[in-house]
């Protein structure tokens, strides 16, 4: 028993200091499928000369 707190403890500190030292950069919105995100199609072909 003593070694899940003990494995909890050092799993919560490495996520803490993950955390702090990304700061704000951090994205825990998930997946993205709106507008903003890349999409898949192709790039218009450029116009002959």
């Amino acid at each position: 028993m003593w070694k899940i707190v003990v494995g909890f403890v050092i799993f919560a500190a490495i996520a803490l200091y993950v955390i702090s030292k990304a700061g704000d950069k951090v994205d825990m919105s998930g997946e993205k499928h709106g507008g903003d995100s890349a999409t898949h199609e192709p790039a218009p072909a450029a116009a002959p000369k």
